[in-house]
């Protein structure tokens, strides 16, 4: 059966499924606080296999996600827009400067209390949520924006696992490491020896994502480390394996993968108590941290970058639209949920009270970009 051209235009939209998240945003919400909440909690926590159903989504079908954009990733790297190193070493040092100021904001209000383990949750970048609204922007944002904002949440990511597995993980497996070593040197030399079909590199992977997740690392990673393998061109012409991969994966990613994962890490309870917290140093430190203290350290380290011509602007794109990113790159969900969990560990009040006061800071960093970039991009609109 012909889609219609409707249907066609829709699931070849990134801008529906930026509002198709954001849907399952509402629904999970919704579904947490009814009297369906328990239920849906107890599907979350589901064995199925070896792994709940909540393991499965967050470490198994985000790593799909994270092979998508490692592949546009590596594309712009050979090909596109951050071919140049000016280009590319921007997100770098945005997303260094958007690590070190939120966490130095937190420490400022927590050092020497309670909380203060807490001070790597406002320094991640939520990477689904974050692309999600720029692409609800559609023509108002250049691509060069949409490139830069997804290689700094890549490398943000990148740092916040590095966080978890030096200063969260309570024990790093070795032996898996080693394991995972030798399975990226097997993926290494399949494309250096220039095999081209798919199949070759994604069974290796599924063990380097299986090793990875033993290890105490993040799985997710191996989703980049994969993409990084897959052979490519730097041809405009000729479609190589990885435009292959990345073109068949943009479907299920955009209107599968993320509409579950929003649904599966959306459904926070609301507790009487929760909103007091956000006027603790808990709260002051998690919020400014998310909503101030990514845009300062975004904007201040690209400044210095730039102003030192170690780098420059993303093409087509203004100071404005950087401030703007650097909102967006505010919304911490899910991997600052993750890193509030492994800092209060057996203290379920205080993670509540940090999971609510990051879905405030992510709601208005997300908000706050939105409508800077939205308006920022309206001259660049054909009339």
């Amino acid at each position: 059966m012909k889609l219609t051209s409707y249907f066609h235009n829709f699931f070849q939209s990134s801008q529906s499924s930026g509002i198709l998240l954001l849907g399952c945003v509402v629904i999970s919400l919704l579904l947490a606080n009814s009297s369906a909440g328990e239920s849906f909690a107890n599907l979350l926590q589901l064995q199925l296999g070896p792994y709940s159903t909540a393991v499965w989504i967050n470490d198994g079908l985000m790593a799909i996600f994270f092979l998508l954009v490692g592949l546009e990733i590596k594309r712009e790297i050979i090909e596109g827009e951050l071919s140049s190193f000016k280009n590319a070493s921007l997100p770098i040092f945005a997303a260094i400067g958007g690590m070190v100021v939120p966490a130095g904001i937190f420490a400022l209000f927590n050092a020497g209390t309670e909380y203060a383990n807490g001070w790597g949750i406002p320094m991640a970048t939520d990477i689904a949520f974050s692309l999600a609204i720029v692409a609800m922007l559609g023509s108002r944002v250049p691509a060069s924006i949409k490139i830069f904002l997804a290689a700094l949440a890549i490398v943000d990511d990148l740092g916040a696992i590095l966080v978890i597995a030096i200063f969260y993980t309570e024990q790093i497996h070795w032996m898996y490491l080693i394991y995972t070593a030798l399975i990226i040197l097997l993926l290494i030399a399949l494309n250096r020896l220039q095999v081209t079909r798919h199949i070759y590199y994604i069974i290796p992977g599924l063990f380097l994502w299986h090793f990875m997740h033993h290890s105490g690392i993040h799985a997710t990673i191996a989703g980049v480390i994969l993409a990084f393998t897959i052979p490519t061109n730097a041809s405009d012409t000729e479609i190589s394996p990885l435009e292959k991969l990345e073109h068949s994966l943009h479907t299920p990613v955009n209107f599968f993968i993320m509409p579950i994962f929003a649904l599966a890490n959306t459904n926070i309870l609301f507790k009487s108590g929760m909103v007091d917290g956000l006027f603790s140093t808990l709260g002051y430190g998690i919020i400014l941290g998310l909503v101030a203290g990514k845009v300062i350290g975004i904007t201040l380290f690209s400044g210095i970058a730039i102003r030192t011509k170690l780098s420059s602007l993303p093409a087509d794109s203004n100071w404005t639209q950087m401030v703007g990113t650097g909102f967006l790159a505010g919304i911490g969900f899910t991997m600052s949920i993750f890193i509030a969990l492994l800092s209060y560990k057996g203290d379920v009040d205080i993670q509540d009270e940090a999971k609510f006061a990051i879905l405030v800071a992510s709601f208005l960093s997300g908000l706050t970009g939105y409508l800077i970039l939205r308006k920022s991009g309206q001259k660049q609109l054909p009339n």
